[in-house]
């Protein structure tokens, strides 16, 4: 069994209207949101082979958030996964070595949720259950899908991950209102 962990980028700042998207950071409160996803991920055991980022500023920043691991994965930022398609990302995805255990992707929207929705398939949304449910509502920043994949990377498909958990920065203790 493989485990595809899918990370939206954290909160990004507009306040310099003269940056390009590519060069948007992160705002205080993605650090924030950030910081706390490392946490809860390390008490979640996850802990990636391979991380996938998108080379734009705030995904990277959001991956420095993230460090340091307790094993350093094989770190990938990715021109092709800039506001990419889910297609775009399976491509990706499904080049990745068969030896890796497990892939984090760090992306963005709408590509991100696509994807997830996408590993879903229709057919567990006629079956849905509240994790589900709660990750077909949208995808927020800096939040986190993690999927169990039964066969090889290269196979990923519609319907070919199982969806174990979706945490969002919201719902962890550290930043709930």
């Amino acid at each position: 069994m493989r485990q595809l962990l899918l990370m939206r980028h954290a909160k990004s700042s507009w306040d310099d209207p003269k940056l390009s998207d590519h060069a948007r950071p992160l705002n205080a409160r993605g650090r924030k949101a950030a910081a706390a996803m490392r946490h809860a991920m390390r008490d979640l055991g996850l802990a990636p082979d391979i991380v996938l980022v998108s080379s734009a500023r705030r995904t990277l920043q959001t991956l420095e958030a993230l460090e340091p691991w307790e094993d350093t994965p094989l770190i990938e930022p990715m021109d092709s996964l800039y506001l990419a398609t889910a297609p775009q990302m399976l491509v990706v995805l499904r080049r990745v070595a068969e030896t890796a255990r497990s892939v984090l992707l760090v992306g963005h929207n709408p590509g991100l949720h696509e994807l997830a929705m996408t590993l879903v398939g229709p057919h567990a949304m006629t079956q849905a259950n509240d994790l589900t449910r709660h990750l077909a509502k949208g995808y927020p920043t800096g939040a986190l899908a993690e999927f169990a994949v039964a066969g090889p990377w290269s196979g990923l498909s519609e319907g070919s991950g199982r969806l174990l958990r979706f945490l969002c920065p919201r719902d962890l203790p550290e930043l709930a209102h």
